[in-house]
């Protein structure tokens, strides 16, 4: 099988899955439900983000026998990336009992979800994406955009930018053109490159890309018009391939080029072929199967017949280590969380207390066979997001290679911008700030 044809393999029998009841929780059993996506055009991320997820399900359950004796449980509900499919499986899947969070992978059911899962006291991972104001915690106490937001993304983007042109003080006068997916999520972060183009003087134009993103020719060459220094990639799914294939078309160098977190697979650079050698993307974890944690799911998980992933060739991957990376987070948090509740089934706010004490120095990352895989986290009451690292790797034709430092946000900037923003959605939505120790305080059932 080729390297994306797992998406093909799967796709039929996610398209003929059926509604079953959910069968409640044993009283040693933590559920894990999964909108995943297998089919569409977004299912290259979704097959290798799930598969990644629960395979490292799997090697706690087949490992350790789960968490301190707690198996760890799941079922996919298929939204094929539809915001409606997404709220119709949470409404379904959301019956079954000992739920210990939501990781949907998406930015529109994640918005769609959020009342909901405040309502539900469940946490709601958005790793990775999700809304940005998420991350103030005295706000909105159940949502975790973990290891990165859309703006502390564009802050890292930005500041490599700058490195690259020889400091931060020589972007003025440089020209950046933002090529955004014409989704919520593409368009999170057009105010926060404003605002950087004002703060360091460069000038930015933004772009939409209308959904999926097959056809960008009018796009690019608008670009090949404008010139600029450098472009940003904020794309998703069958638009990243298509952007490297056409800027090579009209003439636009690759290698300035910067892909954003969502446009940094190995599914977005091999179907564009050669018109992707030298392109670079930001990332918070790295890819390749050499990391102990990989090694042992491939050992433990897939020599028990029982890895997810069709085609062996995606392990390691960027989206199937982000779901590696993701699991750890989530078995992380239980435990955490274990350590103070009991080694037993726990609440959703349970969880979410463990979700606020979830603190991986790197120490601990490597204790967990992830060392350089991803660099840290340390997530607070208040700090939803963890202050989590980024580094930038290059695609050089047949394998990815990091290219920079891990590099923390540049929160004194971006902090107040958050709080702001999630100040004016409380007042909105009548929401009272909490406290430390309203933080603290857990809801049994």
């Amino acid at each position: 099988m080729t390297f994306l044809s797992t998406v093909k393999a799967v796709a039929i029998s996610a398209a003929l899955a059926v509604s079953v009841a959910l069968p409640a929780a044993h009283a040693d059993e933590q559920y894990f439900p999964l909108q995943s996506y297998r089919v569409g055009p977004y299912a290259a991320g979704g097959t290798g983000f799930f598969g990644g997820f629960i395979d490292y399900l799997n090697l706690i359950n087949i490992r350790d026998g789960g968490v301190n004796g707690v198996k760890l449980t799941w079922d996919e509900c298929e939204t094929q990336y539809e915001v409606e499919r997404g709220v119709e499986c949470y409404e379904r899947q959301k019956s079954h009992a000992g739920a210990a969070a939501w990781n949907p992978l998406s930015v529109g059911i994640a918005y769609a979800m959020i009342d909901r899962i405040t309502a539900d006291k469940v946490p709601l991972i958005t790793v990775n994406h999700g809304r940005t104001d998420s991350t103030d915690g005295r706000v909105f106490p159940y949502v975790f955009p973990l290891l990165l937001n859309p703006y502390s993304e564009t802050s890292g983007i930005v500041n490599y930018i700058a490195a690259k042109e020889g400091g931060i003080d020589k972007l003025k006068g440089k020209k950046i053109v933002v090529l955004y997916h014409g989704s919520p999520y593409g368009k999170e972060t057009i105010p926060i490159y404003e605002l950087l183009a004002q703060k360091y003087g460069f000038t930015v134009q933004q772009i939409e890309v209308p959904h999926p993103g097959n056809e960008q020719q009018s796009q690019w060459l608008t670009i090949r018009r404008a010139k600029p220094d450098f472009v940003v990639l904020r794309g998703w799914g069958v638009m990243n391939p298509v952007a490297l294939k056409t800027a090579v078309k009209v003439g636009y160098p690759v290698d300035h080029i910067v892909g954003n977190v969502w446009s940094n697979s190995e599914e977005d650079v091999i179907p564009a072929g050669d018109a992707a050698k030298g392109y670079t993307a930001i990332t918070t974890q790295a890819s390749g199967n050499s990391y102990p944690v990989v090694q042992e799911i491939v050992k433990t998980v897939y020599g028990a017949g029982k890895g997810n992933l069709e085609d062996k060739s995606r392990i390691g991957s960027v989206y199937h280590n982000l779901g590696i990376v993701n699991g750890i987070l989530n078995v992380e948090a239980i435990r955490i969380a274990q350590e103070k509740f009991g080694h037993r089934t726990l609440t959703g706010d349970e969880v979410r207390w463990g979700f606020e004490h979830l603190k991986l120095d790197p120490a601990k990352v490597e204790a967990l066979g992830a060392k350089d895989l991803f660099h840290s986290i340390n997530v607070s009451w208040d700090n939803h997001e963890g202050e989590g690292y980024v580094t930038f790797q290059q695609w050089d034709g047949k394998k990815w290679n990091v290219v920079s430092d891990w590099i923390a946000p540049d929160w004194a900037l971006l902090r107040p911008i958050i709080e702001k923003s999630a100040a004016a959605y409380a007042a909105e939505k009548g929401i009272k700030l909490r406290t430390a120790a309203d933080a603290d305080a857990v809801a049994t059932n």
